[in-house]
């Protein structure tokens, strides 16, 4: 323990992702057991499936951010980590990982297909250190949404494998996987897919008097002249584009949204092969099912609603009715049948009536259907439900009187929230259901329409995470309808990649007083707000401010006031005062994220605003929530020569009319947590001030181009050329790339285009909070211990580890943690690296290991190594101290093999030891660490001294009642 004590880790041990569930649960082929992917542990959990319910049997470190697992023999399972870029492959006897394979960015969901079901299909992005080739973020019409094929039988002999297929789908970042039973074809889903809606720039639209547009109301709101500001479009058939007033706008836009959103592959080509599309299926693409008899697809979607404006409760508005919650049904070559799932609800009415919010779904996720086809199960995230669906009901007209028809008697109610997987377990009458906001897993049975059980997973998390996420996402709490949270604009945290106009007309919207710093012009960091000749007539904030993109709720805690225009902000100023100075709590990102409760009751129709207790629990939870690492930058954190040269220019001299460089407005400080801005307000050059963004999510809006062509620079995309997104950069996203973006006469490149094209390479590799390194992962084997690619990764790893990074939040500290994890003997180990070359094991009874003697372990066959470079501060909980009894989000003092009660070996006491605890009693089965049952009194490691003593104080200790347990358990 004293060894423990000596190498505390850094603040914080448990990074918020917030990584939404794709397909987080499996069955074996023989149905005999359960896999769980435990998202915010980062291990695969296994259950036995017995008559009596689940036991658990134990857990296998994977990678961070496990979101979807497939089992591809009784023997095998496949798991795909989110956040490392890797799939894990498991091998079930053993526990432990026997190879890793690397994919492109963010990969979601994995499917077996094709002949004998022997070829794996992962979703990625297009883009990704572990991709091959160069990802084009800079060309237009490039597909960005990746499909990896395997062979499972020949994986190759490459460092992260050899895809059998890289197939380029013409969408964004992509998700869920489907296949038909035979397994001869597989549907692909793009997750952001759009609406074919995009952003006109206020410049191009007729205006009829002075800051005002045809797109918007007379001024009514305030004593200001409402702001130029950008309309929303939508495509329509015939390439046509139109506003909401019917406005065509046709000749305005250069570029066509095909709206592709499923993709139909032959799964036994040689190479697998796209042979069909299917367009228009929804805007948020959440998961697929297949209907086994009929073959019909069924899709799990959103579509948003943003063509329409306003919130508040003036006329019109849109409050309540944000993004739908639906299912399509996919048929034939091309028929898309779409289905409200919660068409009962009347989005007139200020409050929704009595009803409606029981008998909503809200974000319908995973599914699972029944044998014979006919009935559908619904794991709605935001209800704590799941939703029963008679699929030939669904199908039918909604004007049929059989048609499905909403009603909360055909729900499943759950005792835990965020429902995201769910499997049916036919045999045994039972559906298994993963529920995210409290990391379990419930047992369900689904004639009864019970719950039958519910478990927790090992969870990490802190209790200001569990306690808070419920309300980003909960749709019964947030809403009077059941439908509408915050959540299901900001997915996962994130955002939905569309534009909205949420301002607020007369008699709702008034004008707000702009009390935010600016920047300065000159030395310091605040002063004259009127310094862009644009005057001071929109200095505060106009309620009718136009068009903006949804914004990631990820990595606000240090960008101080939110929203686009920084309109939330921590500061409370009445009159501005002569000089100009801002409220000195502007800044203050708790205050800001206080001040979006009215928008409970504005714009998502709830009844009346969270409780002062419940809006600061959700925002304790928001500000932990973390943007990943940069996907474009070199692992080492390197810079190409084009990145280089742009990094430069951005630190240089000046370049806008202020007379500042880019870092004089859009700060780049990781010692105070500034990744773009520093929270003050900028010189934008338009109409409304805006405050100074942050620049470390650029990547994820690639994909719109051909409005802005610029002369020099290539691949910049052809008029009237298909896009995979309508919306790009700037507020409203209006514009389609960076490099149009710096071709505003506000900036000035004495190097031209090529000059701008390098600021861009760098502003899309920008600096994060976190290492690029952060999350990879390979595996050491004795059969590539050798190979100069695996030799030179586990380097690459061991270096980064021992590389300091700059982070506020984590100091001092490195690029990550780097953790080992395998077995050895047949039995769990666990190693952190707690100095450079030296991994301190996760038994107190062992000194640290060499780096070279660590590898060398992996030569024994069945001993493989896995190394994960975890993010900072967690690598001795994730590592060597798991936690165990109490508070898991941070270690406990007792290292992973000596946990008291852990008689699965699995680095942590759960009910599963229980269990396996009560077996061992009735000379039923031995457990893996049958030493570790002797909870009360001295330790021991014979099983004989293990009664039923220590099976009361073990179940009463995970129970939080007590007796404590003892100090430690011998091996």
């Amino acid at each position: 323990m004293l060894l423990v004590a000596g190498l505390a880790p850094a603040q914080g041990s448990y990074t918020l992702f917030e990584s939404g569930p794709v397909r987080p649960l499996a069955l074996s082929p023989d149905g005999s057991t359960l896999f769980a992917c435990n998202i915010p542990d980062a291990r695969l959990e296994i259950f036995e499936i017995t008559p009596e319910g689940l036991v658990h049997k134990g857990a296998v470190p994977v990678g961070l951010e496990p979101v979807a697992v497939a089992a591809r023999t009784n023997g095998e399972v496949w798991v795909v980590n989110h956040l490392s870029d890797s799939v894990s492959i498991v091998d079930v006897a053993s526990r432990q990982v026997t190879r890793t394979l690397l994919v492109g960015d963010e990969p979601g969901d994995i499917v077996f297909a094709g002949a004998g079901k022997n070829r794996a299909f992962v979703t990625a992005a297009h883009r990704g250190q572990n991709r091959p080739g160069d990802p084009q973020l800079l060309a237009g019409g490039v597909a960005r949404s990746d499909l990896w094929v395997f062979d499972a039988n020949d994986l190759g002999a490459a460092l992260g494998g050899t895809p059998l297929a890289l197939l380029e789908l013409f969408g964004d970042t992509p998700r869920a996987l489907a296949a038909s039973p035979n397994g001869a074809t597989v549907y692909a889903a793009v997750f952001h897919s759009g609406n074919q809606t995009a952003a006109l720039p206020p410049g191009q639209i007729p205006q009829i008097g002075p800051f005002q547009t045809l797109a918007l109301p007379p001024p009514g709101s305030g004593s200001l002249p409402t702001p130029m500001v950008a309309t929303l479009m939508k495509q329509q058939a015939g390439n046509t584009w139109n506003d909401a007033n019917g406005t065509s706008f046709t000749n305005k836009v250069p570029f066509s949204l095909p709206d592709h959103d499923v993709f139909v592959v032959d799964a036994n080509a040689t190479p697998p092969a796209q042979t069909a599309v299917f367009d228009h299926v929804g805007t948020i693409l959440y998961n697929m099912v297949v209907n086994p008899v009929t073959g019909a697809v069924y899709v799990s979607n959103t579509d948003a609603n943003n063509m329409d404006r306003f919130e508040g409760f003036g006329t019109p508005n849109l409050r309540g009715e944000l993004h739908k919650a639906r299912i399509s049904i996919l048929t034939g070559g091309s028929t898309v049948t779409a289905r409200h799932l919660n068409r009962h609800i009347d989005y007139a009415p200020a409050v929704a009536p009595a009803g409606t919010n029981e008998a909503s779904l809200g974000i319908p996720t995973d599914m699972a259907i029944t044998g014979d086809g006919e009935t559908l199960y619904v794991a709605a995230y935001g209800s704590q439900a799941i939703g029963i669906v008679d699929t030939e009901a669904l199908a039918l007209d909604p004007n049929d009187p059989q048609a499905f028809q909403p009603n909360a008697a055909d729900h499943i109610a759950l005792s835990a929230g965020g429902p995201g997987g769910v499997v049916l377990d036919q045999p045994n009458g039972r559906l298994y259901v993963y529920t995210r906001f409290d990391d379990g897993v419930s047992v369900v049975d689904p004639v009864a329409r019970v719950e039958l059980s519910h478990a927790r997973l090992h969870d990490p998390e802190s209790a200001s995470i569990s306690d808070g996420r419920r309300f980003l996402f909960d749709t019964r709490l947030a809403s009077s309808n059941g439908e509408a949270s915050c959540g299901v604009c900001h997915v996962f945290g994130d955002l939905d990649s569309l534009a909205w106009d949420l301002g607020a007309p007369s008699p709702d919207g008034t004008v707000l007083l702009n009390d935010n710093p600016f920047v300065k012009i000159g030395s310091g960091s605040t002063g004259p707000a009127v310094a862009d000749g644009s005057g001071d007539s929109n200095i505060d904030f106009h309620p009718l401010k136009g068009p903006m993109t949804t914004q990631t709720l990820r990595g606000m805690e240090h960008d101080g006031p939110m929203h686009w225009r920084g309109d939330r902000s921590g500061g409370g100023f009445s009159t501005r005062t002569p000089d100009w100075d801002a409220d000195p709590n502007a800044l203050d990102e708790n205050q800001a994220f206080l001040k979006f409760n009215p928008a409970f009751v504005g714009l998502l129709g709830r009844a009346s605003p969270l409780g002062a207790e419940e809006m600061q629990a959700f925002a304790s939870y928001a500000l932990q929530l973390q943007l990943p690492p940069n996907p474009i930058r070199h692992l080492d954190g390197t810079l190409t020569a084009s990145q280089a040269s742009g990094a430069s220019f951005f630190a240089g001299p000046p370049s806008d009319q202020p007379g500042k460089n880019c870092n004089g407005c859009h700060t780049l400080n990781p010692s105070i947590g500034a990744f773009g801005t520093g929270g003050l307000t900028g010189f934008s050059g338009v109409s409304q001030h805006f405050k100074t963004p942050q620049l470390r999510n650029l990547y994820q809006k690639v994909g719109m181009f051909g409005r802005n062509m610029v002369g020099a620079i290539p691949g910049q995309g052809m008029p009237g050329s298909p896009q995979v997104r309508g919306f790009g950069f700037l507020n409203d996203g209006s514009i389609d790339t960076i490099v149009s973006f710096l071709s505003n006469p506000f900036f000035n490149f004495p190097g031209g285009d090529a000059q701008r094209a390098n600021v861009a390479d760098f502003l899309l590799a920008f600096p994060s909070d976190l290492a690029p390194i952060v999350g990879q992962q390979v595996t050491l084997r004795g059969d590539n211990a050798s190979d100069p690619s695996v030799v030179a990764r586990l380097d690459l790893l061991v270096a980064r580890a021992a590389t300091p990074y700059a982070d506020v939040d984590r100091s001092p500290n490195n690029e990550c943690d780097l953790i080992v994890k395998g077995r050895i003997g047949g039995a769990p180990h666990g190693w952190w690296m707690s100095a450079p070359g030296s991994f301190t094991p996760d038994s107190s009874a062992e000194a640290p290991i060499a780096d070279a003697d660590l590898r060398q372990l992996s030569s024994v066959p069945g001993q493989d190594l896995t190394y994960t470079c975890a993010p900072p501060g967690s690598g001795v909980r994730m590592g060597i101290d798991r936690g165990g009894i109490g508070d898991a989000s941070q270690p406990d003092g007792i290292l992973d093999r000596e946990q008291c009660g852990d008689v699965t070996a699995d680095g942590v006491a759960t009910a599963g030891d229980v269990s396996g605890v009560r077996a061992l009693l009735a000379l039923h089965s031995i457990p893996a660490a049958p030493g570790k049952c002797n909870v009360e009194g001295a330790p021991g490691s014979d099983p004989a001294s293990c009664d039923v003593v220590d099976l009361t104080v073990l179940r009463r200790a995970l129970a939080g009642l007590g007796p404590a347990l003892s100090a430690g358990c011998n091996l």
